[in-house]
């Protein structure tokens, strides 16, 4: 094994917002990186093994604040299908979301810890990933996936493989389902605060938990080193979460500028899902969402850019995150094309990187190429600076490097 890999002659994107830079080179020594230097002025260290990123733009590997590895399908009630088939199905959406240049994920809701903890050991190829486990919701919640006229009991989940939402109905019942979720390798805690798209009993703008309900979740996971997440839409139910503690506002479709003021002011971050309501628009209807959930992602979507739009004018920090489900899920670069409709192309990159980066906790590891930070490195025909449309395709992502180890190559 070489003692070193030289990334040359690429232009770098950094990740801090820096405009790109030609003729550079970087050098990674076991899971860091060494040096960034011009290629000009890079002595190349002995027995290094050289990867020539000529026409290649090297920035840091993708994140994507808000994924579910574990819903392969769209209709939220459907029967589970066995656990060997839908581990096969798990793991495949794993490796495709490396494939296409992630190399963190949060996942909001759908798997637990141990398909965590089978990347990080090696067992499978896929980004790092952070797993909220179940959803918290309360009855008739965005969470509660049970047809209305039906009094069957909500679907269990699998530990290890599948986690389905916990239904919770008091601030105790809260906090259990919190810390069960702590239990099984959540690194952050998912509430569900208002109604969605995909539920069949809400609506959008309905709010959902009490504040004390919420903050019983805040306070667990903040007693862990951790925090919450809340999928929210309307004002009333942002605000909810902002009160309660909660750092990550999730949609956020029908924000409004008194709102967006009260994100900033918190220290919030901001996660707008764009892509899931434009590719649910297009392929859910052929795929067998029910036309009541069509109405709700179609509304969610007439307001999702003005949203993003709004946040941004206050100067609320955005992350980017893709919330696609079953087989739309090798799509989510698409949310870097909607999103840099508002912010540019270079604020949409910051924001899958260095903006995710420090929401996860994770800055002083990922999210930047800085000397001394884990070798997490993609290589891209084109720059996305110029076109952001070239991270749409996996093709375009030549070499994947996580904490490293080369995970994929397209470069002879």
């Amino acid at each position: 094994m070489a003692n070193s890999i030289v990334l040359a002659n690429c232009t770098l994107i950094d990740g801090t917002g820096r405009d790109p830079q030609p003729g550079m080179a970087i050098v990674v020594e076991e899971d860091r990186i060494a040096r960034v230097a011009s290629a000009d002025a890079l002595t190349t260290p002995n027995g290094a093994d050289i990867i020539d990123c000529e026409g290649l733009t090297v920035m840091p590997g993708l994140t994507d604040a808000h994924v579910h590895l574990g819903i392969m399908g769209t209709d939220m009630a459907a029967k589970q299908e066995p656990a060997g088939i839908l581990a096969l199905r798990i793991a495949k959406a794993i490796e495709e979301t490396l494939d296409a240049g992630f190399t963190t994920v949060r996942d909001a809701g759908g798997i637990d810890g141990g398909w965590a903890h089978a990347v990080a050991s090696g067992l499978l190829r896929g980004p790092r990933i952070l797993p909220s486990g179940s959803m918290l919701s309360q009855t008739g919640g965005h969470g509660d996936w049970r047809p209305r006229f039906s009094d069957s009991e909500p679907q269990k989940t699998v530990p290890g493989l599948f986690a389905y939402p916990e239904i919770c109905d008091s601030p105790d019942a809260v906090r259990r389902a919190a810390r069960e979720q702590l239990r099984r390798g959540a690194t952050q805690i998912k509430v569900m605060a208002s109604g969605g798209a995909m539920s069949p009993t809400d609506e959008l703008e309905h709010s959902q938990f009490t504040v004390e309900e919420l903050r019983a979740a805040v306070y667990e996971a903040q007693a862990q080193g951790s925090y919450v997440l809340a999928h929210v839409y309307a004002p009333a139910a942002i605000r909810n979460a902002l009160e309660a503690g909660v750092e990550s506002i999730e949609h956020g479709n029908f924000l409004d500028e008194e709102t967006a003021a009260a994100i900033k002011s918190a220290g919030a971050t901001y996660v707008p899902t764009l892509a899931t309501y434009e590719l649910i628009d297009r392929f859910g209807a052929a795929g067998g969402v029910p036309e009541t959930n069509l109405r709700k992602i179609r509304q969610a979507k007439e307001r999702g850019e003005e949203a993003v739009r709004i946040a941004y004018d206050a100067g609320v920090t955005i992350g980017s995150g893709s919330d696609l489900l079953g087989p739309m899920q090798p799509l989510k670069t698409r949310e870097f094309v909607l999103k840099a409709a508002v912010l540019g192309n270079m604020a949409a990159i910051v924001s899958a990187t260095a903006t995710n980066a420090k929401l996860f906790r994770l800055d002083d590891r990922i999210g930047t190429i800085e000397e001394g930070k884990q070798a997490d490195l993609i290589a891209v025909d084109g720059n996305p600076v110029d076109d952001i449309a070239v991270l749409e395709s996996a093709d375009n992502v030549k070499l994947v490097m996580k904490e490293g180890r080369v995970e994929k190559t397209l470069l002879s």
